[in-house]
């Protein structure tokens, strides 16, 4: 259960990491951080500084609760042994997820630290929303309990809905969501001719058109709901980003946008998850997909 919260926080805390772009208040609080404009509690008199001060809550609040669960991980497995590894036939991911939960908590610190006090330079934000999303899977990992290592197609749905969801921020951070008008082609073209935004946003949406696809064909060969599921969500991701784009980008639908495409990694993680332990079932195996 306490896996499960931690996860639900840092889904609700990349949400807010996009609101906190999306309404430029990443500097809500100046360049101080821990503090809030040289305070422990500012006045939220600004909507900047609200915006960016709930942000630092709700990470303080992810920062306890993945602590707290690295402390249960570290009591389990002192009362099992030291946390010895069952024996299997297979590799699999070593029981301690919380373990590298907390690793990537502190490096996800870090960089939110040294985006602050470098006022928001492109790179650092990038490799914030990498980890976040790293993060996230690793508590989702861990509240299941640990996973066996994917096999080769399921690794390629991984890599490209964790690829697809990292580029649409650089795309974000970078200014070029507005760089292809229309939907589906960037600005009726099929190879855009204009600037490097226009290839960038063209490049995140390609992207996306793959990943969608190669699910397509991930859903029709498992025959299982899992990855119908996912699918269905990659398809609301499209549909929102081409809705988002024809309406000028709102920025109630740039947060949804943002709430979806997370919720696409989140559920491709889960879907994939296979319990240590467990048999994979012969027809993923004779499809070489998970189910």
């Amino acid at each position: 259960m306490l896996a499960w919260l931690a996860a639900a926080s840092t889904y609700l805390l990349i949400i807010l990491g996009g609101v906190v772009r999306i309404t430029g208040s990443g500097m809500g609080c100046g360049d101080d951080w821990p503090l809030c404009n040289g305070r422990l509690f500012p006045p939220l008199d600004d909507l900047g500084t609200l915006i960016e001060w709930g942000h630092r809550l709700v990470a303080a609040a992810v920062s306890l609760l993945v602590f707290a669960l690295a402390i249960d991980g570290w009591w389990r497995a002192r009362e099992t042994g030291n946390g010895k590894r069952e024996t299997s036939p297979q590799p699999h991911i070593p029981t301690t997820p919380s373990f590298v939960a907390l690793g990537l908590l502190v490096v996800q610190v870090l960089l939110g630290a040294v985006t602050v006090r470098l006022e928001l330079p492109h790179w650092t934000v990038v490799l914030h929303l990498a980890t976040a999303m790293l993060l996230l899977a690793a508590l989702l990992v861990a509240a299941r309990g640990g996973m066996r290592l994917p096999d080769t197609a399921t690794a390629v749905a991984l890599g490209l809905g964790f690829a697809t969801v990292v580029l649409g921020g650089v795309t974000a951070k970078m200014g070029a969501a507005s760089a292809c008008l229309g939907f589906p082609l960037c600005n009726g073209q099929v190879i855009p001719d204009g600037t490097y935004l226009q290839h960038l946003h063209w490049t995140h949406r390609l992207l996306a058109y793959a990943t969608t696809g190669y699910l397509v064909v991930w859903a029709v060969r498992a025959r299982a709901t899992g990855p119908r599921v996912v699918l269905g969500i990659a398809t609301l991701q499209i549909a929102a980003g081409a809705t988002m784009v024809l309406l000028a980008l709102p920025p109630a639908l740039q947060a949804a946008h943002v709430a979806v495409g997370t919720a696409v990694w989140a559920a491709l993680v889960l879907v994939t998850l296979r319990p240590v332990g467990t048999a994979a079932p012969v027809q993923a195996r004779r499809h070489s997909v998970l189910r």
